[in-house]
Order: structure tokens, then C-alpha cells, then sequence
């Protein structure tokens, strides 16, 4: 089997995942967007998925943004991965969309960025589903994020900024843990960000292997990496 007919096919089954777990959700297909993820994997893979009707695509790795989103600017590039503010140039003028804004910093390093380059950055709170103790510290296992409690602030954060837009939330469930009930808690987090922030609509969760509890908890945005492209290859 050729790659272009291997991402056919990992693309028609990847959809038939999402297009079931809607269903039974008792959602619309057309609510959640497909994010391909084409971490390690070359630009020809882009291409390739793109022909497919990919629109979405996502990096989480500044270096290969910079790279591959100029072969394509046609295609909404978003950037998943935990970025240094010092990166947050390079990144604004290549993706439309940011994933994992975590701190008050980045909100003023994006927002300069955006400014420069004269576009609107759409921004996601990424948030932590790690278990907090009473002192607010982290008891569980924690994949990177803003805790909840400090949602608030890090949004008004961003509302206020220059530049960016509020789009809304992202998560990656804990390892180890129950995904149904870790997306369940980032969906009140979503709804009460959405009553102060009412076009903050966005929730990206779920990946390959946890997209149905994702939609099953509101998700709008899955980011699909192994589903679609198969094992990454080593970067040596």
C-alpha cells in the first residue's frame, strides 16, 4: 500500500470514529473539527492529507512549524505544543491558532507578536487535569496547564490583549487516568469560562486514543496524530 492511499484510509476510519461517537453523543458531526497532528512526519505527509480535505493542521514543535506551514499557507495552521516565549514570534507568523497558552507571560509575548505581525491570534487556555490538593498543588499527573482555579485570570489575560482572541480551552487527559472523567471536569471548565466569555466555544480534547470520551464531554476540536499518520517515526 502506498502512503497516499494509507492516509486515505486512516483519514475514512478516523472520521467514522468521530462521525459515532457524535451520534452518540447525540451531537452533529459537523461540531467537531479534525486537527491532524504531523509531529516527525514530512511535509509530503501535509500534502498529502491536505488533498484528502484536511484543512486543520498542528505542529508542537516550533521548528517544524516554521518549516512546514509556508509549503502550505492554505491550511489553518494551529500550534498544540508548550512554547517558550521566546518563540512566540516565529510562532504567531505561522499559525492562526494557539493550543497551550498557560501563563500570564506568554499572554504579553503572544500579544506583542501579534501586534508585529498585524493579525488576530486565536488562544486556548490549556488547562491541567491533574488532581489539586487543598494548597493547590498538584497530586496527580499533571500534562501541563493552567490549573482551574486561575482560568479566570489567565482569560481576562487574554480578552484584554491586543492581538489575540479568546477562543476558548485544551486539555490532555492525565496519564493513568479515567478520560471520561478527566474531560468531564474540563467541560466545566469550559462552561464557566464561557459565562464570563461567551465566544470562548472552543474545546480542544481528545486524540487518538481518548476521542470518544473527548466528544462525548463537548469537544469541538480532536488533534489526531497516531489515528491518521501511524507510529512517528524516531528522530534518532
Amino acid at each position: 500500500m502506498n502512503r497516499e492511499q494509507e492516509l486515505r484510509d486512516n483519514l475514512q476510519l478516523a472520521q467514522e470514529r468521530i462521525e459515532k461517537a457524535c451520534v452518540a453523543a447525540g451531537r452533529a458531526p459537523q461540531e467537531v473539527t479534525l486537527v491532524a497532528i504531523t509531529k516527525t512526519f514530512p511535509v509530503s505527509d501535509v500534502a498529502a492529507l491536505a488533498a484528502l480535505g484536511v484543512v486543520d493542521v498542528g505542529e508542537n514543535r516550533e521548528q517544524e512549524l516554521k518549516v512546514k506551514a509556508p509549503e502550505h499557507p492554505e491550511l489553518t495552521w494551529h500550534f498544540v505544543g508548550q512554547l517558550q516565549s521566546k518563540k512566540a514570534r516565529s510562532v504567531v507568523r505561522h499559525a492562526s491558532v494557539v493550543h497551550s497558552v498557560d501563563r500570564l507571560s506568554l499572554v504579553g509575548a503572544l500579544s506583542k507578536a501579534a501586534v508585529a505581525e498585524e493579525k488576530t491570534l486565536r488562544c486556548l487556555l490549556q488547562v491541567s487535569l491533574a488532581s489539586y490538593g487543598p494548597d493547590g498543588a498538584a497530586t496527580g499527573a499533571d500534562r501541563g496547564g493552567v490549573a482551574p482555579a486561575d482560568v479566570p485570570e489567565l482569560a481576562a489575560e487574554v480578552a484584554a490583549a491586543d492581538g489575540l482572541e479568546l477562543a476558548g480551552v485544551m486539555a490532555v487527559a492525565p496519564l493513568g487516568s479515567e478520560p471520561d472523567k478527566a474531560f468531564a471536569g474540563l467541560q466545566e471548565v469550559a462552561a464557566r469560562l464561557r459565562s464570563e466569555h461567551a465566544a470562548a466555544t472552543w474545546i480542544s480534547a481528545g486524540m487518538s486514543g481518548d476521542l470518544e470520551a473527548a466528544i462525548r464531554h463537548g469537544a469541538t476540536h480532536v488533534r489526531l496524530g497516531r489515528a491518521l499518520l501511524g507510529t512517528r517515526p524516531s528522530l534518532g
